[in-house]
């Protein structure tokens, strides 16, 4: 097997204070490769190493002769993801149609980009989405389908292409257990044949796909123990990582008397929806939907990409417009009967992979979770010394206080959860939502989130909405389960 990439003694500093070592990989075709650790280890660095896309690296790589990585190397990604919706955004001109919509890509355009298909090209193509259920989904724009239903439209796209090395972070992450297994099922069939090579970026054992030969393992930026599958999980510095625990908080910091909503009258429910419908772009996803959460209970809402969790939270949360006129009851006061979205967010606090996104460039981390206290994206209110030491006190309890002056966007994905998890609670809210709270994180990270949050439901008054698509991997203060299911309904 001719190798593809080789990486000699790579020494690249990424920040002043952290530095990339790579001493060596070198991957052959036909090889499939689980770059494995946790949140922060570099993975995802070294595979914008592999890419090129590392300046200071570039020459400690080596390609076969005739391999060019912007043709050769495709990267299914959350980050490729983030962009795609970034640049769909933006392009959005729905305001200027005459049906104020604009589909922008569609799934079909986005497989198969700009040029036509060939006949055999187009049996593939129809066998392609087929196999990845996305059929119905061809004519519709991307920035309608949930974050599931793209993830497999960009598999498509990545396969469609057939590069010589495929690149996938966790692309089995916040997809719903049938969607999971048919992507399995394609993967396994892309590496089955010799003169293809994949990349998996995975933080978890159990996500680490069946057709995988070789393993490198990282920690601290710094890419170790690799060779054969079956050796490297036999090794010490696989057993040091997957046995790594958290160590939970004893106390959670009080509230501060200011932000606390006076209690409500006994028997009020904190949210009551009577027969709701609700959709977008033509497409009923909740019909005649009933739900009532009382004082006391803590609820898991479930269900397959686009059944509608995210719909169901927009009408609670203040952000979307078909919950007026309909009967949509917030902490016993009607939706639409004067009150304004800033008085709704006040009771809520808020993680979620949109929140997560947000905060890109410019924000220190105390900033971050200060700006919890007024529901905003950044620090633009005026906050008192109370509130940054009610921040410094979560951040202390979630273990990251010495993470208080860096910037957002320098933490890893697990760091920065935990971030957004203090920004939500430093005001004690009366719901914390958590949306897939635990995608993107390792077994240490999740233990730590799933653990704090039934403390957080144990000790205080806050109560729990948490969204999930994994099955047994939810807090155990879970009292209350609304169960979602696909629907392709027409308004």
């Amino acid at each position: 097997m001719a190798d593809i990439i080789r990486i000699d003694a790579a020494l690249c500093r990424i920040s002043a204070r952290h530095s990339l070592l790579v001493p060596d990989l070198t991957l052959a075709a036909g090889e499939h490769w689980c770059l494995f650790g946790g949140n922060g280890a570099g993975k995802t660095l070294v595979s914008r190493l592999l890419r090129g896309d590392l300046t200071a690296g570039r020459r400690h790589v080596h390609y076969l002769d005739g391999f060019e990585p912007r043709r050769d190397i495709c990267t299914v990604s959350f980050e490729e993801q983030q962009k795609l919706w970034t640049l769909e955004n933006r392009r959005d001109i729905s305001e200027y149609s005459d049906n104020a919509v604009d589909q922008g890509t569609t799934v079909s355009s986005l497989i198969l980009g700009e040029r036509a298909a060939t006949e055999a090209e187009g049996e593939e193509f129809l066998a392609l989405v087929e196999a990845l259920a996305l059929t119905d989904y061809l004519e519709r724009g991307i920035r309608f389908l949930s974050s599931g239903q793209v993830r497999r439209a960009m598999i498509a796209m990545a396969l469609f292409r057939k590069p010589r090395l495929l690149i996938l972070d966790d692309p089995l992450e916040s997809i719903d257990v049938g969607s999971c297994a048919r992507i399995a099922a394609v993967l396994q069939d892309w590496m089955s044949a010799s003169d293809r090579s994949t990349l998996l970026l995975c933080r978890r054992p159990r996500d680490i796909l069946q057709g995988i030969t070789h393993i490198a393992c990282m920690e601290e930026l710094v890419l170790g123990t690799h060779g054969r599958r079956d050796e490297v999980v036999q090794s010490e510095q696989w057993h040091r990582i997957v046995s790594r625990k958290p160590r939970l908080p004893a106390t959670l910091p009080p509230p501060l008397p200011k932000y606390q909503a006076p209690p409500l009258p006994p028997g009020v429910a904190l949210i009551e929806l009577r027969s709701i419908n609700a959709g977008y772009q033509g497409h009923l996803v909740l019909r005649d939907f009933s739900w009532t959460m009382h004082q006391g209970q803590h609820t898991l809402i479930e269900g397959p990409n686009g059944s509608g969790k995210s719909t169901l939270l927009s009408l609670i949360d203040g952000e979307n417009h078909m919950a007026y006129g309909q009967e949509v009851y917030l902490f016993g006061r009607r939706r639409g009967s004067g009150e304004s979205v800033w008085d709704i967010k006040a009771r809520f606090g808020v993680v979620s992979n949109e929140l997560h996104n947000r905060y890109v460039r410019g924000w220190r981390v105390l900033d971050v979770v200060v700006s919890g206290f007024f529901a905003s994206v950044g620090l633009y209110d005026d906050s008192g010394a109370s509130e940054v030491e009610a921040a410094r006190a979560w951040l202390r309890t979630l273990a990251v206080e010495h993470l208080a002056t860096d910037y957002y966007q320098e933490l890893s994905f697990g760091q920065q959860r935990l971030v957004l998890l203090a920004r939500a609670m430093v005001k004690h809210p009366a719901i914390l939502v958590l949306d897939e709270p635990c995608v993107g994180l390792d077994d240490y990270h999740r233990g730590m989130i799933l653990g704090v949050v039934d403390i957080i439901a144990a000790t205080t008054g806050t109560q729990i909405v948490y969204v999930s698509h994994e099955r047994g991997e939810v807090p155990g203060c879970i009292n209350q389960r609304i169960t979602l299911r696909a629907a392709e309904r027409s308004l």
